[in-house]
């Protein structure tokens, strides 16, 4: 029974090792994901082009060399061979210029300010993370979401980033590269869905007591379910000014979607110069009672 028991947990354990990349960066929706995919796949084989031949190499070594095989040679005076010099030498430093030049190419192609090549013209969005919390702004729609991104399929996004607090990481794992928002700065990413559907995004850099409920849905759909979901937002929910915005910074997590009808012009570029309403934080370096019981103490 033991045994049985243990033979059934080795079975579940590499089942979920090799699922684990379902609906997640091995199952990308998107350009730059798909890219990724095939650095990594490309970037095993190579390395398994070692790791294979020499762990076989290592069982017929010491198949070959047993104390009952009469044909092995013995030969303790034994220092140095230069063909075999040349194969241990050639075949890892062949292996590392495979690495570097398939890391120095992607690394370009896939820089992540880099546009995507589309007859479409790119979606803008800025991005604000707040503690613990998404904003997502359409500056050219006029409009705002919280925990909530709604995006063209088939069309390039271009996405400005920035932090209102601390150091985080905006990353939707099917759409592939994650990227830092940094309070003061902002970075640039492209990205984009070629099927429709609904995916996960997340925060993937700790960053306080409200970090786990800091996730968002994306939403991808045809351009004329984008427009209508456009139109039907507009007016819809309250205006994002600085009111609003103070508010909207106070430290809170899981946070229900929303959506806000109208911004103020400039309210993305108001965070990066750290001229907007600063958010509320705890006073004493408590947290706030809403996202942790621990102020009480």
């Amino acid at each position: 029974m033991v045994g049985l028991r243990n033979r059934s947990i080795l079975v579940a354990a590499a089942a979920s090792l090799l699922t684990a990349g379902c609906g997640g960066i091995l199952d990308p929706v998107g350009p730059v994901g798909a890219q990724e995919k095939q650095i990594l796949l490309n970037s095993t084989a190579i390395m398994l082009a070692i790791v294979i031949p020499t762990m076989l190499a290592t069982v017929a070594f010491a198949w070959w060399f047993r104390a009952g095989n009469k044909k092995a040679k013995y030969l303790p005076n034994w220092d140095y061979s230069g063909r075999i010099e040349l194969v241990v030498w050639a075949i890892p430093l062949m292996t590392v210029m495979l690495l570097g030049g398939i890391a120095w190419i992607g690394s370009h192609d896939l820089d992540p300010a880099k546009p995507l090549v589309s007859t479409e013209k790119p979606l803008n969005v800025e991005v604000v993370s707040l503690d613990w919390k998404w904003l997502f702004i359409y500056p050219d729609q006029g409009i705002a979401t919280v925990n909530q991104l709604v995006v063209p399929t088939g069309r390039p996004v271009n996405f400005r980033l920035t932090s209102a607090t601390v150091w985080n990481v905006f990353f939707v794992p099917r759409f592939g590269t994650m990227i830092y928002t940094m309070p003061g700065m902002a970075t640039r990413l492209n990205l984009q869905a070629d099927q429709n559907g609904v995916y996960d995004g997340q925060a993937s850099h700790y960053s306080g007591d409200g970090f786990s409920g800091m996730r968002f849905k994306v939403q991808a759909v045809p351009a004329a379910q984008f427009d209508a979901w456009l139109g039907s937002a507009r007016g819809a929910g309250a205006t994002l000014d600085g009111r609003a915005y103070a508010e909207l910074a106070k430290q809170s997590s899981y946070v229900k979607p929303a959506i806000y009808g109208a911004v103020v012009p400039g309210l993305f570029d108001s965070v990066v110069r750290m001229t907007a309403p600063p958010p509320e934080l705890p006073h004493e370096g408590k947290p706030s009672p809403e996202v942790s019981p621990r102020s009480n103490s």
